[in-house]
């Protein structure tokens, strides 16, 4: 299949290059891919893909609060353009998304049927890009994911791990709850989902749910380290960009499909393991 992968070189990207090097891949991603440029639509036709996969996103959530303009510019409108080059030449479009679409208010893992409302810039932009990917293109499927971690690129267990080597303890929030992602995983997932027909939209985490703080200590304990990690609520740590308190993805539409991610443990295990093995030999 012809495929093209928007945000390639991101976090998720570089693993789905992994995933889907049995294809005929177009790559793409800044400097030479700008969402923000009416060019970027064209790039697309001109490669005639089956598929596009895009990834490709102003991910910053503090910084989109601070300049919510840029990060609807790339969020919703690029995603229009990438949308209008998918549906011109016939392709199926994967929208990568977020839980950060919902209000987090819910007491109750979301549903894709669950009425959205965003607490931040980040979320409005990622939620307008939604409905510009299923309004622009017929064959749309936006698959939301949460919490996501990977091999490359900054993430938040890369940033336990390096605090809890330099500090003798770590104070991490306690009063959000998500579903951990590894990008590999995610991956894999969406390289299965290139040849299904699902439409719509789609949660994909990994299996499981717990807090920041939750999250940290288990990267702790499975990395080794002995560092005390303090519970904290989120008014203890002020953020520029108001986080969800719940944002837990259901899934159940994944499982009705036929699939089924990993849990959130052994996700992280796995991601622990190789990135232990790449520093031991001297990779960064």
């Amino acid at each position: 299949m012809r495929i093209v992968v928007t945000g390639a070189q991101g976090q998720l990207g570089r693993d789905l290059q992994q995933v889907l090097q049995g294809h005929q891949l177009t790559l793409l991603d800044l400097p030479t891919f700008d969402l923000t440029h009416d060019a970027c639509g064209g790039v697309i036709v001109d490669a005639a893909p089956d598929v596009v996969i895009h990834a490709g996103a102003h991910t910053d959530v503090d910084g989109a609060e601070r300049d919510p303009g840029l990060a609807m510019a790339v969020n919703a409108e690029g995603t229009e353009r990438v949308a209008r080059a998918a549906a011109q030449v016939g392709a199926r479009l994967i929208y990568i998304s977020t839980d950060y679409v919902f209000d987090g208010s819910g007491t109750r893992p979301y549903l894709e049927t669950d009425q959205t409302n965003p607490v931040n810039a980040y979320g409005a932009s990622k939620c307008a890009g939604e409905e510009r990917a299923l309004a622009c293109c017929e064959n749309t499927l936006v698959v939301r994911t949460a919490w996501l971690y990977g091999l490359q690129g900054k993430n938040f267990v890369k940033t336990m791990l390096q605090l809890a080597a330099d500090r003798p303890s770590l104070r991490v929030v306690a009063d959000q709850r998500g579903c951990p992602t590894f990008a590999e995983d995610l991956a894999s997932m969406i390289g299965k989902l290139v040849a299904h027909s699902a439409r719509g939209i789609l949660h994909v985490t990994n299996e499981g749910d717990c807090t920041w703080h939750e999250f940290a200590t288990e990267i702790i304990r499975r990395a080794g380290h002995h560092v005390p990690v303090e519970p904290i609520t989120t008014a203890d740590m002020p953020r520029p960009a108001k986080r969800p308190t719940y944002s837990v993805l259901s899934a159940e539409r994944l499982h009705h499909l036929g699939f089924r991610m990993p849990s959130w443990q052994d996700g992280l295990q796995r991601f622990i393991k190789t990135d232990t093995n790449s520093k031991a030999h001297g990779h960064k």
